[in-house]
């Protein structure tokens, strides 16, 4: 039994939901700033969540989807999964990103994944209350990857983990193959491999034995 974790924002998607949120009321230049040093690892992931989260407060329902009507699943990613999905590998998706955008990508490319943990920006009365709440806020993707290992029947030295950025870097550390997707200075020394596609992903996997060549 093989485990293959991907973060989404950044790696499986080239989205950043709470940027594209953002873009809704005004706030997208800062949004980023915000994402960028927390992916760095200059800022506490938490603290950084919670501040983004604090920009959108009263954004409309409306505006919320259609943000989230923005994100995409990266070129090749969807191929990727179903790949995965057909070799009996389970999938899953680890990200502090929201569910909302997370099953609206997955939808809109008719695929799906075993498991996905994210968070979720709760409302009131039709509009964001700023808050934001989940099991990846102050936790983390090692305690996240061990926990769906210990479910499926694994071992974390059969996971695979995928990500870029300071907040993958709890499960790329405990993985048996940590694979960096882009990483960030911060990232990539914690990182086995090192690709910029998901074609590259694809060939790792197939070098590791993870996937069969046809």
């Amino acid at each position: 039994m093989t485990v293959v974790a991907f973060d989404f924002d950044g790696t499986l998607s080239d989205s950043e939901m709470t940027v594209l949120l953002g873009k809704q009321c005004g706030v997208a230049d800062e949004m980023a700033e915000i994402t960028e040093r927390s992916m760095n690892d200059e800022i506490e992931y938490a603290e950084s969540l919670r501040r983004r989260a604090a920009l959108l407060e009263g954004l409309e329902e409306d505006a919320v989807a259609a943000a989230f009507a923005e994100v995409e699943l990266r070129e090749g990613a969807a191929a990727l999964i179903e790949s995965l999905n057909d070799a009996g590998v389970t999938t899953a998706i680890l990200t502090g990103g929201f569910e909302r955008g997370v099953e609206a990508a997955l939808e809109r490319e008719d695929v799906a994944v075993d498991h996905v943990v994210s968070n979720r920006l709760p409302m009131a009365e039709d509009r964001l209350t700023g808050e934001v709440e989940g099991p990846l806020i102050e936790g983390t993707k090692d305690t996240a990857l061990e926990e769906l290992t210990s479910r499926v029947g694994a071992e974390l030295e059969e996971t695979v983990a995928v990500g870029d950025g300071a907040n993958d870097l709890p499960m790329l550390r405990v993985a048996g193959l940590p694979i960096g997707f882009e990483p960030k200075p911060a990232v990539e020394p914690h990182c086995e491999v090192v690709v910029d596609s998901m074609a590259e992903v694809r060939d790792t996997l197939l070098a590791e034995g993870v996937l069969d060549r046809e």
